[in-house]
Parts: C-alpha cells; structure tokens; sequence
C-alpha cells in the first residue's frame, strides 16, 4: 500500500487521518532534534514563544482532547483558569528532555483513546459550550499540530538555517 507522510494514500478515514496526525508529531520533534538546550529554550518572537514552549503546550492540547475529551478521564494537563499561561512557560526546572517526553506520553494516552473511539462519538467537555465528536477533535488536532509545525519550522531556521524536517516520510 502507498504512503505518503507515513499515512496510507488510500486508507480508511480514521486510519488516514490518525497517520497525518502522528506525522505531524513526529515532525514537531524532528525539527526540535539537534538544538542545544539553549536554542530550544530561546525566545525567537516577541510573543515569547521557543521550540520548547510549543511542544509543552502541545502536550496540553493533546491530554486536554483525547484524555479528557476523547476518554474523558482526568487529564494532568488539565486548563488551569487561575495561570492560563501554564502550558506556554517553560520552568526553569524543566528540561527538554521532560519536556519532549511530557509531549510523547501525552501522545500515547492520545493513541490509546482513539483506539477505543470512533471518529462519530460525541465528547462531552463541560469547560466547552458545546458538545464536538471525535472527528472533529482529530481534525482539530491535524491543525493545531501542522500549524505548530510550521511555526517550529521557521524558528528553527532562524535559529540555525535548518529547514524541512519531518517531510522525509
């Protein structure tokens, strides 16, 4: 079967649009790979926004959709309305390497969800005015994730010139 970024050209729609999401995970990481500590950690707008800011807040987003939404289990990534900066800022005390493996397992528990769903269940969010189905958190997902990816791709070329991760698929 023919693939194109890791998914099937051909697929199921759930096994199609699971393949682009995990794609663009990969990608996120793949253009973190490489940098020292430092340059992940670094500031390249003035919104604050690092490589490694974007990652954690992507962990947010992923245990906030599927292991809330999706499962509706607690999610340790739960919105805090008291510091809704939470998921952006970096700590001092965190590493990359927690912070990279923060985002992994938020992916796993997000893989793990989506085995057990199909893409017309309904989420039920109590923090959201309306009820969303599966489908649309996926898709909502693809997006968030690509556009992070896109915005980690122009960090990283600022940083080093390096373009183009994660498209080798």
């Amino acid at each position: 079967m023919e693939k194109r970024y890791g998914t099937p050209v051909a697929g199921q729609e759930k096994e199609v649009l699971l393949g682009f999401l995990d794609h663009y995970r990969k990608t996120i990481l793949d253009i973190c790979e490489g940098l020292t500590e430092e340059q992940l950690r670094r500031p390249m707008v003035p919104s604050g926004t690092s490589l490694l800011s974007m990652v954690k807040h992507l962990a947010f987003a992923e245990g906030g959709w599927f292991q809330e939404g999706v499962a509706n289990e607690p999610s340790r990534f739960a919105y805090d309305p008291s510091d809704p900066e939470r998921e952006h800022r970096v700590e001092d005390h965190e590493t990359p390497d927690e912070i990279f493996q923060l985002y992994r397992e938020a992916c796993e528990v997000s893989r793990a969800a989506m085995e057990k769903a199909s893409l017309d269940d309904m989420c039920a969010r109590p923090d959201r005015s309306a009820d969303y189905n599966v489908r649309w958190v996926v898709v909502h997902m693809i997006e968030e994730t690509a556009r992070h990816a896109g915005h980690a791709d122009i960090l990283r070329e600022l940083l080093d010139g390096k373009t183009g991760a994660g498209y080798g698929d």
